[in-house]
């Protein structure tokens, strides 16, 4: 669900911030002087409560108390787990930055419809990064024993990322080996292809187009599969652009952003950058599904991928 908008004109601008329209019996929840630091706190970055106990120098149980009743009333909500010292913390943090009381019901508005908002939908969500970026180990792993080349790519995918956020994110990279299963209940946009990253391939069967292992080469990843087209591409610079629920949480989404080798990875991440409205646009064969099929093009024979062809 998007979310509704205070907008103000200021100084010929408009200006404004993505808003929770809260009913009348969630205004106590907030009346407080205790919750309005807890929220204070957590507009900062997401806590958990014993993080915020600590911050705010007050009893542990006070904190589980307000945020009990804010998470209740929906004005804050887990934004994610995470293991701390065998034990899951809940990250807590605010549903929207801003609140307000509609006294009437609201009016129905022409809708304007945002492809892009659609696809990064809820990793970005109202200008803020609501996702976890999972990149390979550089130490050898998996049954392949490969060392990941893709975290380089990671960081053109955060800048780009980063132009459509309105806040400063928290720390949000992890590395493969190092994710928790608890972890991967939240939303995640991974980078690199099964043979370097262990959560690709936990999820590779799971979606639309896939990669696939060739046992005269050894049980390797060899093609990429396409079930909305039925074929199968195996140049080493074919990249997969997936957008899909997230098998471990189908309320989360899972963004895989890969390719049989770093060449591929790369040059999903360039269709990205540089064709974001036709990624936007979805399958050619089933436009409601955000997958592509893109090859890396080295447009001015410097051997340097630049460019790509989308080939679905």
């Amino acid at each position: 669900m998007m979310a509704k908008w205070i907008v103000e004109s200021k100084d010929g601008k408009h200006v404004g911030l993505p808003a929770k329209i809260l009913r009348a019996e969630h205004i106590k929840s907030i009346s407080s002087p205790m919750s309005w630091k807890i929220l204070q706190a957590i507009t900062e970055k997401p806590m958990y409560p014993k993080e915020i106990a600590r911050k705010l120098r007050i009893h542990e149980q006070k904190v589980y108390y307000h945020v009990r009743n804010l998470a209740k009333a929906g004005i804050i909500r887990v934004s994610k787990q995470e293991n701390m010292h065998g034990v899951i913390a809940k990250f807590y943090d605010i549903d929207q930055p801003a609140f307000a009381v509609a006294l009437r019901e609201m009016q129905e508005l022409q809708k304007i419809p945002s492809p892009r908002n659609e696809f990064l939908y809820p990793h970005v969500k109202d200008g803020k990064l609501e996702t976890l970026i999972v990149v390979g180990s550089l130490e050898s792993h998996g049954p392949e024993k490969v060392k990941a080349r893709d975290a380089p790519f990671a960081i053109n995918l955060g800048l780009f990322l980063g132009s459509f956020l309105g806040y400063m994110p928290s720390l949000s990279v992890r590395i493969d080996t190092e994710l928790q299963r608890e972890e991967m209940k939240n939303n995640m946009i991974i980078v690199g292809g099964p043979a370097v990253n262990k959560i690709a391939g936990l999820i590779n069967s799971k979606l639309p187009i896939n990669f696939k292992t060739s046992q005269k080469q050894g049980n390797f990843y060899s093609t990429v599969f396409s079930s909305l087209s039925k074929k199968s591409y195996d140049g080493e610079e074919i990249g997969i652009i997936v957008k899909a629920k997230n098998p471990f949480d189908e309320s989360k989404s899972v963004m895989l952003l890969a390719g049989r080798r770093s060449q591929g990875t790369k040059a999903a991440i360039i269709a990205l950058m540089k064709n974001f409205d036709e990624v936007c646009a979805g399958n050619r064969h089933n436009p409601k599904v955000f997958a592509k099929v893109v090859e890396g093009i080295d447009s001015d024979s410097d051997g340097i991928i630049d460019s790509v062809e989308i080939k679905e």
